[in-house]
């Protein structure tokens, strides 16, 4: 697995031993970053269960200006700082650009520090979605009171739908049943400006 696109192409990423973490796909990765083009430079992000930090070191290698990475697993968080000091590396940038929590996702939404993130990817277990995805989508809706408009990138199985009160799927990448599709969420009202941005 490597970093796809960006000044940081190539760099290999390490991904913790086990099936514990389902790493995004090198290709997903291009298909996702493609539908956000020009969103991504001078970005500020957020990487919900970050597992290897694939998707936030992506955004960080196509011009993001850092954001936060957010992992439950000691394991996992160690891979991710040690991605980040290859990728910052690459960049000539300060690691000190992102940071890496360790603590579950709905816990750190609801004490976030004071950022308003302009993307958010959200990568979660597959088995949990279907139970922790509308908390995550309630704790984004309280804390994201800015007028910032922020695209939500949830990687869920093809098979499934998430409809969170607020939010609408406005576009949607993948298709198969047991297959990784990507939905990108907009809150309600914004919807319509997706593709003009």
């Amino acid at each position: 697995m490597r970093i796809s696109g960006g000044v940081a192409r190539g760099i290999p990423l390490n991904a913790p031993k086990g099936d514990a973490v389902r790493p995004a796909t090198d290709g997903m990765r291009q298909a996702v970053f493609s539908s956000l083009a020009a969103r991504i430079p001078g970005a500020t992000f957020i990487d919900l269960f970050a597992g290897s930090g694939a998707y936030g070191l992506e955004a960080l290698s196509r011009g993001a200006d850092g954001g936060y990475f957010v992992e439950e697993s000691a394991k996992a968080a160690a891979c991710i700082r040690q991605n980040i000091t290859a990728v910052c590396k690459s960049l000539s940038r300060p690691e000190s650009v992102v940071r890496v929590a360790q603590m579950d996702a709905i816990t750190w939404l609801k004490a976030m520090p004071g950022i308003e993130p302009d993307l958010v990817f959200i990568d979660p277990p597959y088995e949990i979605i279907e139970e922790v995805g509308p908390g995550l989508f309630a704790a984004l809706s309280e804390r994201l009171t800015s007028k910032k408009d922020p695209v939500v990138v949830f990687e869920m199985p093809g098979e499934l739908s998430l409809e969170p009160s607020g939010w609408s799927c406005v576009r949607r990448l993948g298709k198969g049943a047991r297959q990784p599709t990507v939905a990108f969420y907009k809150k309600s009202v914004q919807q319509a400006e997706f593709g003009a941005q």
